[in-house]
Formats: structure tokens, sequence, C-alpha cells
């Protein structure tokens, strides 16, 4: 998978991407991740990519021109499935949606700031707009590194062991049970005796009871 990542400010995202599984993707070839200096497409002598909106309201614009420069020097060299903007007004993200870019090719994501982008871009450059929940941040940067980070884990060969993505929350819109490592016990506290059994077909059906009764007590929405 490749990802073209559009950012006035890559500095923010360049050791997130390079560090722990992330880093090891791009390393071991699963993954090419390019971070893309919006102010390089700009051609104003101050590099500018944002001026003040019509209407005379507060805040600040990002510029339609150094989008589409990017946008389109990106796209002239490849297919792109998708060109995603990251805004509160988003299809919100989910782990369905991860699922689903997990299995393309070829991902834009373009990071916002100030009040927003030019409308245009968003009638005509985006392909898809997403939300990671109901705020708002200063930029884009955080949003689009919590949804690759959630996609490339998903990607075959990413985690070592594969299954350990299938079994977490939300694949089957239930709750992850709770886990548990050595020691069997700790100041008291200790490790049920089902995970100590042995018998993998009582412990499947634990853990399973364990992710219906955490669902319905802390995210009931989820069995809806």
């Amino acid at each position: 998978m490749r990802i073209d990542i559009i950012t006035t400010f890559p500095e923010m995202m360049e050791g997130f991407f390079n560090t722990s599984i992330l880093g090891r993707s791009q390393r071991h070839g699963y993954t090419e991740i390019h971070l893309h200096n919006l102010r390089d497409y700009t051609t104003d002598k101050h590099h500018r990519t944002d001026d003040y909106p019509f209407g005379g309201c507060a805040g600040l614009v990002m510029k339609i021109e150094p989008i589409d420069n990017c946008i389109s020097s990106l796209k002239s060299q490849r297919h792109y499935d998708e060109v995603i903007y990251t805004s509160p007004d988003g299809e919100v993200f989910d782990q369905p949606m991860a699922n689903s870019l997990s299995m393309t090719q070829n991902l834009i994501f373009l990071c916002g700031h100030y009040k927003g982008i030019d409308y245009r871009i968003r009638e005509h450059l985006i392909t898809k707009e997403i939300s990671i929940g109901d705020y708002v941040l200063t930029g884009g940067e955080l949003a689009v590194s919590v949804i690759c980070d959630a996609i490339i884990r998903l990607i075959p060969g990413v985690i070592s062991d594969e299954t350990s993505a299938l079994s977490d929350s939300f694949q089957d819109n239930l709750l992850a049970p709770p886990v548990y490592t050595r020691p069997a016990e700790y100041n008291g506290w200790k490790v049920p005796d089902i995970l100590l059994s042995g018998h993998e077909a009582k412990i499947r059906q634990w853990e399973f009871e364990q992710s219906l009764e955490r669902t319905k007590r802390l995210r009931p929405d989820l069995l809806k």
C-alpha cells in the first residue's frame, strides 16, 4: 500500500510514521508512506498556503491552488483509490471502514488547518471525508495519523500474529475480552482459573461471554 499525506507540517508526522509497527511496515515493504510539504506546491514568494476568507468571517482558509497542484501532480503518476480529507463533519471512522481502506492500494490524505479548506477542494478534488469524532483539532495531522495507524496494522504481514488484529475490539461488534499475562498471581490478584486450565473450547466460550458482558455494560449501542 502507498499512502501520500499532504500537510503544511510534515515534521509533526515523521517520528510517528518511522517508529514501531508503522516504521517496520515500511522497512519490510508492506507500505510506502510519503509526506508532502504543501508549501512546496505554492507559487508565491512567501509560500503561503492560506488566506483570509471571503465574506469577512474570522480565521484563515487553506488555498485551493497549492492543494490542487499537489493532488494533480500525484494523480499524474498513479491511480488513487481515494483522496481523503479529515473533517469533523465527515463520515465517522470505525473498524469496518478501517478494514475496507486496508484493502486499497493507493490513498491520498489531506490535512486541513485553520478555519478549513476552500470548499471547492471538497467539491471537486476530495472523494471521501472522514471524522474521528465530534470535536475539533488544530489540524488534520493527528486525525490522519490515527486513521493510518488503524489501516496499516490490518495489512497482512504488518503484525507478526495476524490473528491478533482479527480479535480486536469492534471486529465483530463486540469489545475485546480481558487479557492477562504472567505472573498468575500478583498482590493477591489472580488470573481467572479458566485461562490457566488449558481447555481451549471453554476458554473461547469464556472470552465470548466476557466480550458480550463488557459490550452490554460499556457500549450497548454496538449491540443494536
